[in-house]
């Protein structure tokens, strides 16, 4: 039974596995159902003959168990012990005549000798009297050669020397009376010591009746017979199980078979379905399922399949005529959205995003994919507010990651939602303004230079000419007199800063070295300004970038000015940096760019860091708010960026990324400029 389960559960667990990959060879599914039939069928078949074999092997055991007992073994032993206890009985009163006549025959040998005639007569009396059939001397030499002394009723064979030694064997070491078996066939015969020498003996049969002596050798018969059946009967009791074994399972072999093929043709029909529904479920709703004549479930369900894989045909043709149209229609607009470079929004009744186009995306800086379903109000707040209220146009500001932007944004209502669109009109409106107030410079520039020059000769004339003459209050007219140049010379450096802005000169790009612009730039601040340290990182180096130097030198010394004048305002505050007053410049490339980081200790930026390089927008008192708008404007006319960040520690951080490779791209052969033209000092003509 351990060697039979388990390899029934193997057979079970192969068919199982050989269910499958013909299910799935034929197209019929995943084989689990014809796996499950399978195993039930074998399961159905493997139980039974599992139960029948065990009952068969427990009958075998039980029938050996009885048939060898104790007591059938007692029984037949009894029985031979009763043929064999009558053998014995015989060879006892054998025995005793023999050792009788082995005394009597010892007395008449003291009388006679073997040649007297009288002693075979007295030997032949000794036997007839005892009922003795046959007798013999015997006298054993030493080679182990038996010879007969004297013989009564001797025949052929009666003196069997193999069987005399294994007589005369026994009696070694015994007393002189002993009485062995000479087990002389068909005979009870004995052999006993004479006294008439030491090697003589006395050999005495008797005939007894065949069928005692029958009866004994059957019974020894059947006891080894008993015996051989006893030692034979494991090896017949195993050979049975294993006959069982084999049976079982070729029954179980041939049960798993047929399961087979019955789970096959019950199958058959439900895989095709399973096929025909998974071609369907693929888009294929032409497949049909072919309808066995069967009359029954199977007949019914494939039928019902057809028509309805028949009608969702016919229902898809209609469903994709549809979406088809739908898809164009849909592409159409889609590629109009995307192609229009203001945003297009559509909502809902309750402002959430149904559609939205790419140019909305990027204007409102939200690139993650799924802003379906999300109300506009979580994507754009100022959207939302403005879709609060009831106005159909407005400019509308939003934060952004670089600032502030203006949207001029539009909306249109429908029945179920409203669609709005707009622009990013942050650069028109700055290049508007900028537009304004260089020509509002060019106006007060041309309204304001024609009476400085006379202004300033004249002051400076009555310096010269009146200056000696004035003895009442000298000193009063020299201070009122200095005071009209001086102010006269902010003016004219104002009217300068106003006529740079407005007229900025077109840039000549040439191969400059921006390590030495740089330097000269810190330098110029360093003389006029000891009490600051500055530094340029790294001291030396060849940092070779296309631009115009006068105007990058410009650029830089105005930022650098703009640092001082941060450390001044702090000073004046009355505050004090541990690190001490300090400006540093560094410059380094990274990739395709060549980077400006500037660092000051001053002030730090205001809150409205944004509006820094508009127009007239300063936080100083005597200042233009032209300086950074010049700078932003040589910035961008070199294609480079400009940001202002915060310093670790306090103070402002600066940096202008150029990209260095485009810059390449717009070397001019030109003439170079004049020397008073490139030189890099930065300032305008009334501060030289």
């Amino acid at each position: 039974m351990a060697n039979l389960i388990p390899a029934i559960a193997l057979m079970v667990l192969y068919s199982r596995r050989v269910a499958r990959r013909r299910a799935k060879r034929e197209g019929l599914g995943s084989g689990k159902l014809h796996a499950r039939l399978v195993t039930l069928f074998s399961v159905l078949a493997a139980v039974p003959t599992v139960f029948v074999a065990i009952f068969a092997s427990l009958l075998f055991q039980s029938g050996l168990e009885f048939w060898f007992s104790d007591r059938a073994r007692s029984m037949l032993e009894n029985t031979v012990q009763v043929a064999h206890a009558t053998y014995r009985y015989e060879l006892g009163r054998v025995g005793a005549e023999a050792t009788a006549m082995s005394g009597n025959v010892g007395d008449i040998l003291e009388q006679i000798t073997l040649d007297d005639p009288r002693f075979q007569q007295a030997l032949a009396q000794q036997v007839y009297l005892r009922s003795l059939n046959q007798a013999a001397l015997l006298e054993i030499r030493q080679n182990g050669q038996v010879q007969s002394l004297a013989v009564v009723n001797g025949y052929d064979g009666m003196i069997d020397e193999k069987r005399i030694n294994s007589a005369v064997r026994k009696l070694k070491g015994t007393p002189p009376d002993t009485v062995v078996d000479a087990d002389t066939p068909d005979r009870i015969s004995v052999l006993t010591r004479l006294s008439y020498g030491p090697n003589s003996y006395l050999y005495v049969a008797r005939d007894v009746d065949p069928e005692i002596a029958l009866q004994v050798g059957r019974a020894n018969e059947v006891l080894d017979d008993y015996q051989a059946l006893l030692a034979r009967s494991r090896t017949n009791q195993l050979r049975f199980n294993g006959a069982l074994l084999v049976v079982a399972l070729v029954i179980v072999g041939l049960a798993i078979s047929a399961a087979l093929k019955l789970a096959d043709r019950l199958v058959r029909p439900v895989g095709q379905l399973v096929t025909a529904a998974g071609r369907i479920e693929e888009g294929d709703f032409s497949t049909r399922v072919p309808v066995a004549k069967t009359e029954d479930e199977i007949q019914t369900l494939a039928s019902a399949f057809n028509r309805m894989s028949g009608r969702l045909e016919e229902q898809t043709g209609a469903l994709m005529s549809a979406n088809a149209q739908l898809d164009a229609r849909r592409a159409f607009t889609e590629a109009v959205l995307s192609s229009v470079t203001a945003g297009v929004v559509a909502l809902d009744a309750h402002n959430r995003i149904l559609l939205i186009n790419r140019s909305a995306e990027s204007l409102l800086q939200h690139e993650q994919e799924g802003l379906e379903g999300v109300p506009l109000a979580d994507v754009s707040p100022e959207l939302g507010e403005f879709m609060a209220g009831e106005q159909r146009e407005a400019d509308v500001l939003v934060e952004s990651k670089s600032g502030e932007r203006t949207l001029a944004v539009k909306r249109v209502r429908y029945q179920q939602g409203a669609v709005i669109t707009f622009d990013d009109i942050t650069d028109q409106l700055s290049d508007q303004r900028r537009a304004a107030w260089s020509d509002i410079a060019r106006r007060i520039a041309h309204e304001i230079k024609n009476p400085l020059t006379p202004i300033q000769l004249a002051a400076e004339r009555l310096q010269r000419r009146f200056g000696k003459e004035i003895a009442s209050d000298s000193e009063t007219f020299e201070r009122l007199t200095g005071t009209i140049v001086r102010q006269v010379g902010d003016l004219r450096r104002m009217v300068d800063e106003f006529s740079n802005f407005a007229r900025m000169p077109k840039p000549v790009f040439r191969r400059e070295n921006v390590h030495e612009i740089a330097r000269q730039s810190l330098f110029l601040h360093e003389v006029a300004h000891p009490g600051i340290s500055f530094a340029l990182q790294p001291p030396q180096g060849d940092f070779e970038m296309v631009c115009d130097r006068r105007q990058l030198g410009q650029a830089l010394s105005n930022v650098v000015k703009n640092a001082v004048e941060a450390i001044e305002a702090r000073r004046s505050r009355g505050e004090h940096n541990l690190a001490g007053d300090r400006v540093d410049l560094k410059l380094h490339k990274v990739g395709g760019q060549l980077i400006f980081d500037l660092t000051d200790t001053g002030v730090g930026l205001p809150e409205e860091r944004e509006r820094l390089t508009e127009p007239y927008m300063t936080t100083r008192v005597r200042g233009t708010g032209l300086g950074l708008a010049i700078v932003k404007k040589i910035v961008e006319e070199h294609h480079g960026e400009i940001a202002f960040l915060d310093r670790p520690g306090g103070g402002t951080h600066v940096r202008i990324a150029f990209d260095a490779e485009q810059l390449a791209t717009l070397e001019s052969e030109a003439p170079a400029d004049s020397s008073a033209e490139n030189s890099p000092v930065g300032v305008n003509r009334g501060q030289r």
